[in-house]
Order: structure tokens, then sequence, then C-alpha cells
């Protein structure tokens, strides 16, 4: 009851996430929180119902003030957060009383995205749940997953997953959040849950009987889903890799594997959703740049999207791939992350200059020193310091790490 309480005062007051003051002030560069969990193994790889929910969905995009939420800033609420003088939802269910939604189908995407490489770990899929309108969320948040309790035993533990999805969901009825989740899978190595003899073939037809073998719990579970099965949802959480105000600010986005989630939140919202449809055109006027990692082409995730913004905005939007298991550079190495972003060094340094310009880093640890490999000399050529500069760059508020 007490969730349910929250959630309504949080629907019901919706405008509190978009209503000036008497007197606005400048909105802030950015949120900042950090928060991350999950399950991860392998090679590098909606909100509110109504106005409410669309005005989640705003957060680069509605120029709201910096002093919208002040009033309740000394006030704490339960199920909101406020950051920066602003609430957002915020942990409006825990593990102890989670939200019960279901899979449903996704119109867009089929379950499984990647196709077989001959790895374990070869498939990721994008899954939806139906929330009701119950869990709102904005674009660069997580939610947890529970594994469903069965029979006296306890629910898994708590994985968070970054949102794939934008603020109204892939559909934009604000009632569905998706997922991006990569089944985990090792065969032969450090630990088991299933000895040999005991794997069984997953919902992808894949199964290893002749190995020891280790399936991630909660990944294993969502990947298994199937539409009409229930879920348990906790969050929403997480305010480390929320977008800027600023409609005019410039995204470089840098992602592994699924780390690519939180970016297609962002990308569904600047470039697709209507929430973010402005007069003619969008209300984001800056550049969005992303940088995509994964070890095979069979490996990549939402490059329909990509293509489709890329020929719709082409001022607006860039993508490039490092493909590391099939692609190498004019020197003979791996395409890593870092590899393919040392072809733009000189651009992307001076992208970086720009007080308006925002980094995004989501994926497997490494992803950071890879940005100083690349970055590095260049600075050290402007009389300058990478590892320095970067910390100025978060203490501005403009560099966003989550990795696991």
């Amino acid at each position: 009851m007490a969730q349910a309480a929250a959630v309504g005062a949080l629907l019901g007051a919706s405008t509190a996430f978009l209503a000036p003051s008497a007197a606005p002030a400048p909105a802030p560069a950015l949120r900042g929180a950090p928060h991350s969990s999950r399950e991860s193994t392998g090679p590098g790889l909606a909100g509110a119902a109504g106005v409410g929910a669309a005005a989640l969905g705003l957060g680069l995009l509605a120029a709201r003030p910096a002093t919208t939420a002040c009033r309740a800033a000394a006030v704490k609420k339960k199920g909101v957060k406020v950051v920066h003088g602003k609430e957002i939802p915020w942990n409006l269910f825990s593990p102890k009383a989670p939200y019960q939604g279901k899979v449903i189908e996704n119109d867009v995407h089929p379950q499984t995205l990647t196709e077989p490489t001959g790895d374990a770990n070869w498939e990721t899929t994008h899954v939806t749940f139906d929330h009701g309108g119950k869990v709102p969320y904005i674009e660069g948040q997580s939610i947890g997953g529970l594994e469903q309790e069965r029979k006296g035993e306890q629910p898994a533990k708590i994985r968070l997953y970054s949102i794939a999805s934008s603020a109204v969901g892939d559909n934009q009825n604000s009632k569905t959040v998706s997922l991006c989740v990569k089944r985990v899978v090792e065969v032969d190595g450090k630990f088991a849950n299933r000895e040999k003899g005991q794997d069984k073939p997953d919902k992808a037809g894949t199964a290893f009987p002749e190995n020891k073998v280790y399936r991630g719990v909660c990944s294993n579970h969502i990947c298994d889903m199937t539409p009409g099965d229930e879920v348990l949802i906790t969050g929403p959480t997480g305010a480390e890799m929320l977008l800027p105000e600023d409609p005019e600010a410039n995204i470089i986005m840098l992602a592994t594997g699924t780390g690519i989630a939180p970016m297609r939140s962002y990308l569904r919202l600047l470039f697709h959703d209507k929430a973010g449809a402005g007069d003619g055109g969008r209300k984001f006027k800056g550049l969005a740049w992303l940088f995509m990692g994964v070890p095979y082409s069979k490996s990549l995730l939402y490059d329909d999207e990509h293509e489709a913004y890329k020929k719709a905005y082409p001022d607006q939007f860039r993508y490039d791939y490092a493909v590391s298991r099939e692609q190498k550079n004019a020197a003979g190495q791996k395409m890593y992350i870092q590899t393919k972003m040392a072809e733009y060094a000189e651009e992307l340094w001076e992208l970086m200059q720009d007080e308006k310009t925002h980094v995004y880093m989501c994926g497997l640890k490494g992803m950071e020193s890879g940005m100083a490999e690349c970055f590095g000399p260049i600075a050290e050529k402007n009389g300058l310091v990478w590892t320095e500069f970067a910390k100025a760059m978060k203490k501005a508020d403009r560099y966003h790490v989550e990795v696991y």
C-alpha cells in the first residue's frame, strides 16, 4: 500500500518535474550520483501516464528551470530524489516490495538481437515489460530485476540493468520499460552451477551438456521470458547517466556490448519519440556521436535504428563501430573503442573543449583507461595531463561513467 500511495502521489503531481517557479534560474549542466551492479562476462564488447510522462522524458530538452523542485528539497518524499533542484523518480519499489509487471511482445525488435558467433555467451536480448504506468523513470536510469520466488526459495539477488527505452517506452504509451540483457553463460570456467550432463537448452536453443556450465541466474531468467510471464521490478534508480538540460549540448557516447542501453534511451528521445519533437524538427540541436564496441559484427545492437537516425539527421548524429575480432586499424591492431576513437582524436579533443560537450561511458571496466590511451598524447601536446582534464570534466558534470 505504501508503494501504491507513493506512485499515486508521484503521478498525480507529475507537473513537479516541469512546473516553473516564479523566478526561474538557468538549468544545470547535469545531474549526478553514481550507481551500478550487474552480471557480466565475456569479451569487450516510462514514465508516468499522460502529460506527466512526456515531461519525464524531456530531461535533456524541456529547458526546465533549476528551481523546479527547490520547494520540495527540504522535505524528503518517498519515491523521489532531488538532483540539482529537480525531482526524479527514485526507488519507488524495493526488493522487499517489488512491482509485479508482465512481459509483452515488442513491436519493433525480436527478443534475440544477436546471431550465434561460436561463443557460449553470444545472445543478447531486448525484453519489454508492461508496468502499467506505475514505474516512471527518465533516460539514463536503471531498474532492478528479481527472479520470481519458487516453492519456498528466496528470489535471486537483485541485478540492476540500465534501461534501454526512453521515458515514454518503446511504444510511447508511458506504460512499458525495455531492457537490453546479455545472457551470461560460461563453459568450463572457474565457476559452475551445472555439472556435466545438467545443462539444458535455453530459449535460444543453446546447451552444453558435455561441459560444466555457469549460467547467470537473473540474466538467463530474463532472456528466457516469454510474453505473459510475470516479472518483479525494483527502482528506478541512478543519476550518474542523466542527460544534460541544454538542448544545444554535444553528447559523445561510448558503449561496449549491452552498455548501449542508456545510449539507446537517449537516442530514442533525441531522434525518434514525439516527446523530443519540436516545431518542424527536433528539440535537440547539438551533436550526438556514438562509438560502440563489440567482438563480432553479429553482436551489433540496434544498428537499424542508428542507420535511420543517421539518414534522417546527418548533421546531428554520427556513429562508429569497433568490432574487435574482425577489424584492425592501419597499424594492424585490433579495433577497440579507443582504437576507433584515435582515428578522430583531434576532432574529438576539440569537441571536448566545448563546455557544452558531455561524455558518457557504459560497459566493461577498462573504458576509462582506453580514453587515457587515446587522448593522453594529445592532451600532453596541448600542455595538459589527461587524467587531470578528465577529472575537471567530472567535476563540471560533463564526464559520466558506468562500468561493471
